[in-house]
């Protein structure tokens, strides 16, 4: 089984009305973090109203999500007694989701100069590239795991990376969606990025996969899509998935290297 902690980032999706509130919270801290700096979690809970527990429950996430981080501020004139007050302050991913930034420019900037100068086939290559760095960062967090058990650890692994990924079951499978793309103001001009994502995803979980939304391309999430298993791709007796008739096997079930050597041993 999953170890708890690693299965504790990813969350099915129950009810979306305190998702999206949570939502609005921390967009609403983001905002004040940048417009005020560093900031303890009274004067946020003064600013938003809200109880100095319901405060520190969304900035515990949100220093879990890698969105924020404590940090120390030295006050001017004399120092009163006891420990002074924790502060957070926005992370590079905190101020990505408060917009664009000079890195987003710079980055889209950089992939225009590389499109008009060597093509399409070289951003392509660049994104095929991105998406293996992806798979490799993901993959100890899939090798090895019950298939029962792996959605629920990669959508752990995802968060912990910055995607804040959640699982929503639905009647034909089951949907990663990820509330947070790193390279949203990328993808918009360049879908490559989104596409050699979704073909990680597929490799880490050895299936196909659909990519339904993007935050990229104006949705609310990047939902993708992980088909049910069906009965003919269960072998008989022994409940493990297998190929149906005229078919290759499915991959990772033939005895051989574990996913993480097929990687390093690109």
């Amino acid at each position: 089984m999953v170890e708890a902690d690693a299965v504790e980032g990813a969350v099915i999706e129950g009810d979306a009305a305190p998702m999206a509130a949570d939502g609005r919270t921390r967009d609403r801290v983001v905002r004040i973090l940048l417009q005020a700096g560093p900031s303890t979690a009274a004067s946020l809970a003064r600013r938003l109203e809200l109880s100095p527990a319901a405060v520190r429950r969304h900035l515990d996430a949100m220093v879990a999500d890698g969105i924020i981080t404590p940090t120390s501020v030295h006050a001017r004139g004399p120092r009163g007694r006891g420990r002074p007050a924790r502060h957070y302050a926005l992370t590079d991913v905190g101020h990505e989701e408060a917009g664009p930034t000079a890195y987003s420019d710079l980055a889209a900037g950089a992939l225009r100069f590389l499109d008009e100068i060597a093509g399409d086939g070289a951003v392509a290559a660049f994104a095929e590239r991105r998406g293996a760095e992806l798979e490799s960062r993901l993959v100890a967090a899939v090798d090895g795991v019950p298939e029962e058990d792996r959605l629920a650890a990669l959508a752990a692994a995802m968060t912990a990376a910055g995607y804040t990924a959640s699982l929503s079951e639905v009647p034909s499978g089951t949907q990663i969606c990820q509330h947070h793309c790193p390279v949203q103001h990328v993808a918009e001009r360049f879908p490559a990025l989104c596409d050699a994502e979704t073909a990680a995803l597929s490799r880490l979980l050895d299936t196909h996969v659909q990519r339904l939304a993007t935050i990229a391309h104006g949705d609310g999430v990047c939902t993708t899509h992980v088909p049910a298993k069906t009965p003919t791709d269960v072998a008989p007796g022994d409940g493990r998935p297998t190929a149906a008739p005229g078919k290759n096997p499915v991959p990772g079930l033939a005895p051989g290297p574990t996913l993480t050597q097929r990687i390093t041993s690109r």
